[in-house]
């Protein structure tokens, strides 16, 4: 007996594969309903023969516009309209391709629905300087090919940055490049999830990351260190690389904060969704809070916690070059930047033995992601905890 689709009793009981579940219409002409997962709500498709007698498919996506009982009923009628189409040779009427860009578009509003403003408007800059002026933006994905996919990687890595106001420039570290190629790789994985394309064989390998890459997060500082950053910044910028130095947030989250987002009385910290995706609170220590309570002195709720000397908020462009300016009068690395600081708190609290859960739970980051580049260095915790138990 033929697996049915007609309802959501029997979609629901359907084994999760990779192939569809296809369901005749007439003649020639079917729907189908994809299963990737348990917990995915499943994507629909229509397959038809066209005149030379060659298999055609396309995607109507998930249907999640409808409710579960509509979509059974909503495909046949689009798939109605789109065979009628197709019999004309006008089938591009009902069902329009999706191109890279529209991809990129797509995943931005869902990475909007699971984890927020924020990260949606950092993927959609990354998208922008990246995806949009490229050519590989109005590629159809069915259409899209290795050597395609190539060319856009070599482009992004040849693309050199410019490190100063005169406009000198360096090439991209490979770090850099994973981070970009990561963002467009989810983009086209999420499409081809959704059935937008019947196969990733074009970037599965083409857009690997590279390996064994020097990191940001490799540089540490010490305490003393910090401090002697500090006292080469200019007093706005101290007050803020300060707050980065006690806590371990991202800086744009630090940056982000507002005078409501402290709550004095209990000496609480609210930080609102940055790219862990979550609002999260921190109970501060009352060396901590007092230097919060002299940050938010007459200030208004809505101002900017930590602001720079004209009382606007701390942004990525703001901070780069008196940092770097900051660090090269303290003598410290080239390297030392914004993040420098919250990798170096974490590093701290790790190897200081705070459990890996409540650090990251603090952190606005995985466990997962603790384990992966803090781990290590529980190896002294550990040695000190079984030297305890020496008989």
């Amino acid at each position: 007996m033929a697996n049915k689709i007609d309802t959501v009793t029997a979609r629901n009981k359907l084994k999760t594969r990779r192939e569809p579940y296809w369901h005749r219409i007439s003649k020639g002409f079917y729907i189908g309903f994809r299963k990737m997962s348990d917990s995915s709500s499943g994507t629909w498709l229509l397959r038809h023969r066209d005149e030379t007698g060659k298999e055609v498919e396309s995607s109507l996506g998930t249907l999640d516009e409808h409710m579960h009982h509509e979509r059974f009923d909503r495909a046949v009628a689009v798939a109605r309209e789109w065979f009628s189409h197709a019999a004309t040779g006008d089938a591009g009427a009902i069902h329009q391709p999706t191109t890279v860009l529209d991809a990129c578009n797509a995943y931005v509003k869902r990475i909007q629905e699971l984890k927020g403003t924020k990260p949606a408007q950092d993927l959609a800059a990354r998208y922008r300087r990246w995806i949009t002026q490229d050519p590989i933006h109005k590629i159809e994905l069915m259409k899209l090919t290795r050597d395609h996919m190539n060319d856009f990687r070599r482009r992004i890595v040849a693309k050199p940055v410019t490190i100063n106001k005169a406009g000198d420039v360096r090439e991209r570290s490979k770090d850099s490049v994973n981070r970009d190629i990561a963002a467009v790789r989810a983009a086209l994985n999420c499409a081809f999830a959704d059935g937008k394309v019947n196969s990733n064989f074009s970037w599965s390998e083409t857009l690997k990351a590279f390996k064994n890459v020097a990191k940001r997060r490799d540089l540490y500082l010490d305490r003393e260190q910090r401090r002697n950053l500090i006292r080469h910044a200019p007093e706005d910028l101290a007050a803020f690389l300060r707050g980065l130095s006690i806590l371990p947030l991202r800086p744009g989250a630090l940056a982000a904060l507002t005078v409501a987002d402290f709550e004095q009385r209990l000496s609480v910290l609210k930080i609102g969704k940055d790219k862990g995706g979550k609002d999260r609170k921190i109970k501060l220590p009352s060396e901590i809070s007092q230097l919060f309570e002299m940050a938010a002195a007459n200030k208004t709720a809505t101002a900017p916690l930590l602001a720079r000397a004209d009382g606007q908020a701390w942004n990525k462009d703001s901070w780069k070059d008196p940092i770097k300016n900051a660090a090269k009068n303290a003598a410290l690395p080239a390297e030392t930047s914004a993040y420098t600081l919250r990798h170096s708190v974490i590093s701290d609290l790790v190897h200081g033995g705070l459990d890996l859960l409540t650090v990251a739970q603090i952190s606005g980051t995985s466990v997962a992601m603790i384990e992966k580049h803090y781990g290590h260095l529980r190896s002294d915790v550990a040695a000190v905890a079984l030297a305890k138990l020496v008989l």
